[in-house]
């Protein structure tokens, strides 16, 4: 017990959120070379080399300098194990998104220093919020011209309501920042002029506000302004809380440029001091598990398949939640109601791979998977049986009707629609009674489609002939009565399809037109999405 509760401690399990473009791909980057697990940085969006950024694994992220899909990536550092999650940014990609952060155990907010909060951001937070995950910020892009400190804490307080508590403050003005001040240990850092452009580690010094040293490497106005602002931040601010941060009432705020590495060193070991260790997770019947519980058990976040081209393999990610997880055990696979076999575990750096054979709550382990799991499926010992609350799923607004343009490539297609439905890239339905030639997507973005398919392409061989349908809004229906279903009126403002559970739902244009429906058919129950179905 005792070495399970000291390996629990050693855990951080995070995920990073942003609006696109905010740097978030980049910050991670640069937090494996202070982990020592990369040794030279790379570009996300760099030409001039074929380096890309090492969690933009798939060859259309590196394209296009976006990240489609969360990457998971583990490495030591000052004796924590640090498992990262980083995530889509745009919001095409929230669904996956939002289950990443039902396997994170906080969130590392990173805001733009020039835009301040953005839309995708905000809605990012409130998730958050909802998933009660504590909130670190992180302003970066402390390199260019940026907005006052003042206002983008006020800006947080405003938009986001919570309280922000800076933990370190910029020393000097638009861009030409020397270093930081840190308020808990009241030191400041001071980092040395660098041309590597953020590829290799920012050499520092530290020393007292007081130190004459120091006085001397600023100007007055500089050094006038700091000594002002800390006056101000200590006599107006808030203190620095841990239970208000626990309780996502307070986030302790970093600022840094990821580019230039500036300040990213401080906030990872502050971050690391702060952030909470594994927590307990919520079961189906709202019962809790604990990390120290000594009985296996954990939960399927993410299915990746193809991310190592040369065999075509498929991976499913699982968050452990409590026990201990070794190499080959088999393990209650709740869905399926058997007992299976774990094979290869992995840890991952993006596609890099390492065989695990221990792993401890907290942590983030890739497992193979032969098609028997689901994203949401619950694994345990046997003698728990356990099932962890659903992740959510959003309905559809997207739909288009698929089919391959050559029949030849029809297994390969299919294939890949399965395949890439089980990773929740996309929704998959069928219209009964028609030609099997075509299926239809649903996705919640039009840029999920531009991926679907780029992917099929790229990763089965199969391209595809793809016709936009006019519908915007999915409903499950239920009624006692099968004849009902099979009968159900005003079809001529809406389609009758099946997903892949076989349950009927209806795609209407609109909301005027979901309504004539509704109206029309009293005996049916129209339902946003799946998981409502089992409610009834």
């Amino acid at each position: 017990m005792r070495n399970l509760m000291e390996e629990i401690e050693k855990r951080r399990t995070f995920a990073i959120i942003s609006h696109p473009d905010a740097g978030k791909t980049t910050l991670t980057e640069k937090l494996l070379l202070y982990g020592g697990a990369i040794h030279l940085a790379g570009s996300v969006k760099a030409r001039k080399t074929a380096r890309h950024s090492v969690s933009d694994w798939m060859e259309i992220e590196k394209q296009r300098g976006i990240s489609v899909t969360s990457s998971v990536l583990q490495f030591d550092y000052d004796g924590y194990r640090i498992n990262i999650l980083d995530t889509p940014g745009h919001q095409d990609f929230s669904e996956d998104t939002y289950r990443t952060l039902m396997a994170a155990d906080s969130a590392v907010m990173l805001i733009d220093a020039a835009k301040g909060i953005e839309p995708q951001t905000k809605k990012l937070f409130l998730v958050c919020h909802r998933c009660q995950l504590p909130a670190f910020t992180f302003v970066n892009k402390l390199d260019r011209y940026g907005r006052n400190p003042f206002d983008l804490m006020d800006e947080i307080e405003k938009v986001l309501n919570i309280h922000a508590y800076p933990v370190n403050w910029p020393i000097g003005i638009d861009g030409h920042y020397k270093g930081a001040y840190n308020r808990l240990k009241n030191v400041i850092e001071l980092f040395e002029d660098d041309t590597s452009h953020g590829t290799k580690l920012l050499k520092s010094t530290t020393s007292s506000l007081d130190d004459p040293k120091i006085k001397e490497m600023f100007d007055e106005e500089t050094y006038t302004n700091l000594c002002n602002d800390i006056e101000l931040l200590n006599l107006a601010g808030d203190d620095f809380d841990m239970e208000k941060v626990r309780n996502g009432r307070l986030t302790p705020m970093f600022f840094g440029s990821a580019m230039t590495n500036f300040g990213v060193k401080s906030f990872l070991e502050k971050f690391l001091e702060l952030s909470p260790a594994p927590q307990p997770h919520v079961l189906q019947n709202g019962n809790i598990i604990e990390p120290n519980n000594e009985d296996f058990s954990a939960f399927i976040f993410k299915i990746q398949a193809n991310m190592n081209p040369a065999h075509r393999d498929r991976i499913a990610f699982m968050r452990i939640c409590s026990g201990t997880f070794e190499n080959g055990m088999s393990v209650y696979h709740k869905q399926s109601d058997k007992i299976i076999k774990l094979t290869q575990p992995q840890q991952f750096i993006a596609q890099e791979r390492t065989i695990v054979e221990k792993a401890y709550p907290g942590d983030i382990i890739g497992i193979f998977d032969p098609g028997i799991f689901d994203i949401g499926d619950s694994l345990s010992d046997n003698n728990l049986k356990l099932q962890f609350e659903d992740l959510p799923v959003f309905p559809p607004e997207i739909f288009a009707s698929v089919q391959p343009k050559n029949s030849l490539k029809r297994k390969q297609f299919e294939k890949g629609i399965k395949q890439l439905s089980q990773e929740g890239a996309i929704q998959v339905f069928e219209q009964k009674g028609t030609s099997r030639e075509s299926y239809i997507v649903g996705v919640v973005g039009v840029l999920q489609l531009e991926v679907l398919e780029y992917r099929l392409l790229n990763e089965y061989g199969a391209e595809l002939l793809m016709n936009k349908l006019p519908f915007s809004i999915a409903r499950w229906i239920y009624s006692t009565n099968q004849t009902v279903i099979d009968n159900i009126k005003g079809l001529d403002n809406g389609m009758l399809v099946y997903d892949k559970k076989d349950s009927p739902v209806i795609l209407a244009n609109n909301e005027w037109s979901l309504n004539w429906l509704i109206e029309r058919n009293p005996e049916v129950q129209f339902l946003k999405v799946p998981a409502d179905l089992e409610k009834i």
